[in-house]
């Protein structure tokens, strides 16, 4: 197991061997504004290698910010990383002080590497040994028990091989439960927060926070509405003003445009959007679809405003321009993308002044 975490010193390292203005400074770390996702592609081990080699190239160009999930690709995205960041710090590329590792716990997986029925899986693993009990898991195929979330945890420990993840996210939460009260939801968030800071303790996570889809892009009077003050606020009776509830996820792009453009979130009784609402609040903000999976390439393609870039590289910088984003994370595998993706990163991110013209245009 690899030991250590991100650090202020490490990552500090790391942003100064690349253009250190693509590097945001939060928590007293150095993180890259542009992040590596790893959602997509099949549990095979082609596919193994060629994550593994995407992780590593991007680590190479200058991206600290590591994303994936237990699920994805049924834990196999996990173990592609963990082999990634073996390789690079047995060969003395880097240091595991210099990365921050993210992933997500909830949603029930199978294992990609064993040949079995999903749900005999399920049943085998997590049913048998009482890690879940008739009625945890929900119509969404989340849990959300403290006793899984610990068996994920420690999966997810073994599968990266590292001593301490440094940013673990309830995933998907709101959107998992749809049958259950807000009241009941947020009594078990305030369970697993306390899991959450007993973990921190232990030496296990650094940080905690929520990746979602859509709780804080949805309106107020949305059944899937969460509001973020509640949320900090319940952070800091279970964990005090040193909680480690510091980062969410959405998505965020030139379609799910939300994030910035609604105002759906409450602080100190003054109606802003969550994206300025986490600013408030001390929320770092990582998003996700940045492409739409590609979809928003062919509509870029025919906009004078990308001409000057490729489309992608047009996109990612809109959304790491925007106030409140620490980083898109931008799923890339094949060798092709990830070095049209990575150009990005020789250009730094645009200045306010920049920002507001480019939105000018993007709108006339």
């Amino acid at each position: 197991m690899i030991p250590g975490f991100a650090t202020s010193t490490g990552t500090k390292t790391f942003s100064e061997k690349f253009l250190i203005d693509n590097y945001n400074s939060f928590q007293n770390l150095h993180l890259s504004n542009i992040g590596i996702g790893t959602y997509l592609g099949e549990p095979d081990s082609q596919t193994d290698t060629i994550v593994k080699d995407a992780v590593k190239k991007s680590i190479l160009s200058g991206v600290n910010v590591i994303d994936t999930a237990i699920n994805y690709r049924a834990q196999k995205s996990e173990r592609s990383i963990g082999v990634a960041l073996s390789e690079l710090i047995n060969e003395n590329l880097i240091k595991r002080d210099e990365v921050f590792i993210c992933t997500k716990n909830g949603y029930v997986t199978n294992d990609g590497d064993i040949q079995e029925d999903f749900m005999q899986y399920v049943m085998r693993e997590l049913g048998q040994p009482g890690i879940v009990k008739e009625g945890d898991i929900s119509s969404g195929y989340h849990c959300m028990t403290i006793p899984y979330l610990q068996n994920q945890l420690e999966r997810s420990l073994k599968n990266l091989n590292l001593e301490c993840i440094d940013l673990m996210y309830l995933h998907n939460a709101v959107e998992g439960h749809p049958e259950m009260s807000k009241s009941q939801f947020l009594e078990n968030l305030k369970n697993v927060f306390e899991f959450y800071e007993e973990t921190r303790k232990e030496g296990k996570i650094r940080f905690y926070g929520l990746a979602t889809w859509e709780c804080f892009r949805a309106t107020s009077d949305n059944a899937m509405f969460l509001s973020l003050e509640d949320v900090v606020k319940l952070a800091q009776d279970v964990g005090g003003s040193d909680h480690g509830f510091r980062f969410i996820q959405l998505p965020f792009n030139l379609h799910f445009d939300q994030a910035m453009m609604l105002k759906n979130q409450t602080v100190n009784d003054k109606e802003k959007s969550i994206l300025d609402s986490s600013l408030e609040l001390g929320i770092g903000v990582f998003t996700s679809v940045p492409l739409m999976q590609g979809k928003l390439l062919e509509w870029a393609k025919s906009k004078p405003i990308f001409t000057d870039t490729s489309p992608s590289v047009g996109l990612l910088q809109f959304i790491r321009s925007t106030p409140g984003v620490l980083a898109p994370l931008i799923g890339q595998k094949s060798s092709i993308h990830v070095d049209e993706n990575l150009e990005i990163m020789k250009i730094k991110a645009m200045k306010q002044t920049e920002y507001d013209v480019f939105i000018k245009k993007l709108v006339s």
